[in-house]
């Protein structure tokens, strides 16, 4: 096969990002096997193998120190025109997460891990035995909270979906207020760390949305549900408009806007990149926004409806002045 020189600097960077492979899945190769192979000449093959040569990576000190290049068998090469790598850099020694890296990775997986809805709980632990193992330095070693009752709640629910049985439970509404409910269960959904049980309410005959933090007294009935996912419309956003919903005009500092995720309803055209911002929320409750406000402290003030504004306020002061009528701690230090 005749010899064909490479074209400028980019097919030769590419014959050498070839070439170096190829050598590596091979003990020895012949110069004149390498150049036929490539459809270049020996001269080229003997260039890029001293290129090779001083290539590599540089150490933890960013010098190049002899183990951060690759090498050569320079006997074989000079004698015998037979190309043998000695030690390898780079190819072969995939990137690895930093223990940082590592740590963050970890974290996560255990709390898929504790989810009851996780399944495949063994894959799980593999990945996080072969995760710690593979970080360039040991991960730091982390720990996350169970969330206690929540997620009792949550294993309850879970089974009653799989099981297409009701569920009963008391329910705490934004206003504060307790009642109890009997549901179809339809699915389980999560934002960020709060879940959601999306359900048939057979009380209201319609789709209801309710954070797993809110119910207690959780049981799973005995009775198969009537109201199954097929049978109605389950929107993917977790809060639907409604009629009877109570639009409030805030003003917020920009970088809460991320959020306040479905509760907006309406944002500037252009919204500046520091500073505050008057935009409209729509709520299911008018006592959420006080949860919003106390939330965000100093970042949030409700412009309108000024009846609003006024039960905001007086709901902060409130408790402010309940900090007043705490009793002075007893074994304070002098």
């Amino acid at each position: 096969m005749a010899a064909r020189a490479p074209q400028g600097a980019r097919d030769k960077l590419a014959f050498l990002l070839a070439l170096v492979p190829y050598l590596l899945d091979r003990e020895r190769a012949d110069v004149a096997e390498v150049a036929e192979h490539f459809s270049v000449s020996e001269a080229e093959v003997r260039q890029a193998v001293r290129l090779i040569a001083v290539s590599g990576v540089p150490g933890e000190t960013d010098a190049y120190l002899p183990g951060d290049l690759f090498d050569i068998d320079w006997g074989a090469f000079e004698d015998d025109d037979e190309i043998v790598i000695t030690h390898r850099v780079v190819i072969n020694e995939p990137p690895r997460f930093s223990s940082r890296e590592a740590a963050a990775l970890l974290a996560g997986l255990q709390y898929l891990s504790a989810l009851p809805s996780a399944g495949g709980h063994e894959v799980l632990d593999s990945v996080m035995t072969k995760l710690s193992r593979s970080a360039s330095a040991e991960p730091s070693q982390l720990a996350v909270q169970s969330a206690g009752d929540a997620d009792r709640i949550l294993a309850t629910v879970a089974a009653a979906v799989d099981a297409g049985l009701s569920v009963e439970f008391d329910y705490r509404t934004a206003r504060g207020t307790s009642e109890r409910r009997v549901v179809d269960p339809l699915r389980v959904d999560s934002v960020d760390s709060d879940w959601y049980l999306r359900a048939w309410d057979r009380r209201r005959e319609a789709v209801r949305t309710f954070r797993v933090d809110r119910m207690s007294a959780v049981t799973q009935g005995s009775q198969a549900i009537s109201t199954r996912p097929g049978d109605v419309a389950v929107p993917d956003a977790l809060f639907s408009p409604s009629d009877q919903d109570t639009c409030v005009t805030v003003l917020v500092d920009v970088q809460i806007l991320p959020f306040l995720g479905e509760y907006v309803d309406s944002v500037p055209d252009e919204v500046p990149a520091a500073g505050r911002v008057e935009i409209g929320l729509r709520l299911a409750h008018p006592d959420v926004v006080s949860r919003i406000a106390a939330r965000f402290a100093g970042l949030m003030e409700v412009v309108d409806p000024v009846e609003l504004r006024d039960e905001v306020r007086s709901w902060a002061q409130s408790a402010l002045d309940a900090y007043e009528t705490v009793p002075p701690s007893s074994d304070r230090a002098d």
